[in-house]
């Protein structure tokens, strides 16, 4: 198998659609699902009983569980909607991941108190979801 040489003046961050960068995407979308079918999981635990998580007596963010568990199970099918709209390369869905997934950052930092170590799994998918969709320059909007 023989190699071309790079064209002239071209950089691997140039937009012409580096493999890294659309790896990051395509992982990104890959993580989006993961961090959705989380969510559900999150969400289905918390309508189905209240006795799943911990009970969290005078905290800020208190809701009743069974209202953390319909806040992650809607966030949760959004995330995978749009994890598969990145995966088919939809353009729309770049920005709409980048804003989910902070959303989703930020339900999840709320939710701390109750499962940390989920939460903390969670927090660390949307934080690299974000910076990937927001330095691929694989096919930049027009």
């Amino acid at each position: 198998m023989t190699q071309s040489a790079p064209t002239p003046g071209a950089s691997p961050r140039s937009g012409s659609g580096s493999a890294w960068a659309a790896g990051g995407a395509m992982f990104a979308g890959v993580l989006l699902l993961v961090d959705g079918v989380l969510a559900v999981i999150k969400g289905i635990a918390g309508i189905a009983s209240d006795e799943v998580y911990a009970r969290i007596n005078d905290y800020t963010f208190k809701f009743n569980v069974t209202a953390w568990g319909w806040i992650h199970l809607v966030l949760g099918i959004v995330l995978v909607l749009v994890g598969f709209g990145i995966l088919k390369g939809a353009l729309w869905a770049r920005g709409v991941g980048v804003g989910l997934a902070a959303l989703s950052l930020i339900a999840n930092f709320m939710w701390l108190p109750y499962q940390p170590v989920w939460a903390i799994v969670s927090i660390a998918i949307d934080v690299f979801v974000i910076w990937a969709l927001c330095t691929d320059r694989s096919k930049a909007a027009v």
